[in-house]
């Protein structure tokens, strides 16, 4: 149901069921945190590609599962495959790249939502689908979405449950890049490598601070910028970075 490969120091976690639409079921969760946890453990890891095969990327929970006997709670489903998930994209230590190949329901558009870039095709689109069926978007949209595109859209879109075209999503600031279908390819791969390339001990602070500055005021934000700075300041990437515009060459990172 996962299909999770690795090219030099990228990793590809790719959802596996396009006969589901990719939907979520408990097996296809712990396969995606485990993948994670592979990433994580793996220092030659860089970056990371979060994708789907077929016409979706992921159309969230799947219901099936729900309504099976044998199946998991709601409750467990929430707090024992997504928020785990969740937390795995924010505290990775490499930037996690989602490349929406197509619909982002639920809590596909939520996962897409908690990654550092999102690049979507064009012919994508996002949709917070939990108010059709009588409950609350998880999967972190609460915090992000509103974050992203402002509290009134962010209102408006989950109690409605629109559909958002890519290059809309784009346009109100809730994703990086809608991408015609034709380059979505190239271009995901553009990204993918530049970031694998750049210093990866400088971008992970980077995400640590903006996970921080959710909760902490200007004063608290700025000692921390202080303290991060310092911890950067002290990186072989650094050294490398300043070296490389004094002598007017391209920088070698090594992620150290």
């Amino acid at each position: 149901m996962l299909l999770f490969k690795k090219e030099g120091s990228i990793a590809y976690i790719t959802l596996n069921r396009p006969e589901k639409y990719n939907s979520v079921n408990q097996a296809l969760a712990f396969e995606i945190q485990s993948a994670f946890d592979d990433c994580a453990a793996d220092k030659n890891i860089r970056a990371i590609v979060l994708s789907g095969t077929g016409k979706a990327f992921c159309a969230g929970q799947d219901l099936g599962e729900i309504v099976d006997p044998n199946g998991p709670p709601l409750n467990d489903i929430v707090s024992k495959h997504y928020n785990p998930i969740v937390m795995q994209i924010r505290d990775i230590e490499v930037p996690v790249i989602a490349a929406v190949n197509g619909v982002a329901a639920g809590a596909g558009a939520n996962i897409a939502l908690a990654c550092d870039v999102v690049i979507a095709k064009e012919s994508a689109s996002f949709l917070q689908a939990f108010s059709k069926i009588g409950l609350i978007p998880d999967s972190g949209g609460t915090y992000t979405l509103p974050r992203l595109i402002g509290q009134a859209r962010a209102s408006a879109l989950m109690m409605l449950g629109e559909k958002v075209p890519a290059k809309e999503a784009m346009e109100m600031g809730m994703i990086y890049k809608a991408v015609n279908d034709e380059e979505y390819d190239a271009y995901v791969d553009k990204i993918a490598n530049k970031l694998a390339n750049m210093p990866t001990k400088g971008l992970a602070y980077t995400k640590k601070l903006l996970n921080l500055s959710a909760k902490n005021n200007m004063e608290e934000q700025l000692a921390m910028e202080h303290e991060y700075q310092s911890i950067a300041g002290a990186t072989a990437d650094y050294k490398e970075g300043v070296n490389a515009f004094l002598e007017k060459r391209k920088p070698v990172f090594k992620g150290e």
